[in-house]
């Protein structure tokens, strides 16, 4: 149990000091929207955090979007009693890449966030109730993709009356926002800073393994074809589910590290079929500490919208410089797909530069190894990065 512990320890823990400043949810309505393929809903809402302050001419903002399972938690504490800080901490606050002496820092809740429950989630999706029948949407709340994300994400940037952001920014799933951002607005976002992203469109390895990702909530009897709110909820399922996600979102190399032990010496996995090695034990513990938090139909949604993400053609449109940053180890958004998109831009007289985070942890990196893109980030936002190389 010592390696579980070291690992979530390491896994909450972004190992640099904190921004200097207690944080609050901020809650945005947007009102009724209608989304890409038409549908309309009601009362749509988002939360978000900001940093910094935003200065007099509304031209210092940048806007953080959330990786698959996050939310607009990015940095600081809520309270000095707070076990960490938000998962990018490393990189914003006084002096970091995401300065928030120089920079308003805008991080967002997405539309169909997965933990729609917590307080510290402010989100419209198929738990909340609709208006018509009093009762939550389930299945039958309208799909939506990533264009719509950003749509809601423009929608709360215009209200704060800011017409061009100095960036955007996110990790995986963000990455892919950030891009769309981009590509829908294009003359209003100077810069794109794409973390352990998929590029210019998912690749099919990923829609196949989302699908693998949401595979055990329908097999759950408690899902119910979405039906559960006010009943048992699928936790088994979402167990499972997260369990695949984190297996994803690490590397050999992490596994490695864990080792091929057994969960504990008194526990030989042959002794009895309910005993497991360590890192299946430590999937187990992963999955169900988060299971209750998460919304099944919201985490299935959330996996068809990120499916859906392709602006390969759209690139075209594109005014606004690139900065991918995958990890090595990746194996959900290899570097390749970065360097792919890079040339694929560059080449079409676009700005684009690459840089590699060189560690051995896969796509989780992305978060917990971000203090490492610092350098690169500062270098990139203060237009000091060659593009195109």
């Amino acid at each position: 149990m010592t390696r579980l512990c070291a690992f979530f320890t390491l896994l909450f823990s972004l190992n640099a000091l904190p921004l200097d400043e207690l944080v609050k949810k901020e809650e945005f309505k947007l009102g009724s929207f209608t989304t890409v393929t038409g549908k309309t809903i009601p009362d749509v809402r988002i939360g978000y955090e900001a940093y910094g302050k935003l200065n007099t001419e509304k031209s210092n903002a940048i806007l953080i979007a959330h990786y698959f399972t996050g939310n607009s938690h990015a940095a600081g504490k809520y309270s000095a009693n707070d076990a960490a800080p938000g998962y990018w901490d490393a990189i914003i606050g006084p002096g970091k890449a995401l300065d928030t002496d120089k920079y308003f820092i805008l991080a967002v809740d997405s539309l169909v966030n997965l933990t729609p429950g917590e307080a510290t989630t402010m989100t419209t999706g198929p738990a909340s109730l609709n208006p018509k029948t009093k009762k939550p949407y389930a299945m039958s709340f309208p799909l939506v993709g990533v264009r719509d994300f950003v749509k809601v994400q423009k929608g709360l940037v215009d209200s704060l009356g800011i017409k061009k952001l100095v960036a955007v920014a996110g990790a995986s799933g963000g990455a892919a926002q950030a891009m769309e951002y981009a590509v829908a607005f294009p003359k209003e976002v100077s810069k794109v800073i794409a973390v352990i992203g998929p590029g210019l469109s998912l690749p099919p390895y990923t829609i196949a393994l989302l699908d693998l990702w949401s595979a055990p909530i329908l097999l759950d009897p408690k899902w119910n074809k979405g039906n559960y709110y006010g009943k048992t909820p699928p936790h088994a399922g979402v167990t499972e589910s997260l369990k695949l996600i984190t297996h994803s979102s690490v590397s050999f190399d992490w596994a490695q590290q864990i080792g091929g032990g057994f969960e504990s010496d008194a526990r030989a996995p042959l002794a009895a079929y309910e005993h497991r090695y360590a890192v299946e034990a430590l999937l187990q513990t992963r999955g169900e500490s988060r299971a209750a938090k998460i919304d099944a139909n919201s985490l299935l949604y959330m996996a068809k919208a990120i499916q859906s993400f392709n602006v390969q053609k759209e690139s075209a449109v594109l005014e606004a410089e690139v900065l991918f940053i995958p990890v090595k180890s990746d194996l959900i958004f290899p570097p390749e797909l970065s360097l792919a998109a890079a040339k694929s831009l560059c080449g079409s007289g676009k700005k684009a530069s690459v840089s590699v985070l060189e560690t051995t942890g896969g796509h989780l990196d992305g978060i917990l190894k971000i203090s490492e893109a610092n350098q690169v980030m500062t270098q990139f936002l203060d237009g000091k990065l060659k593009s195109c190389l």
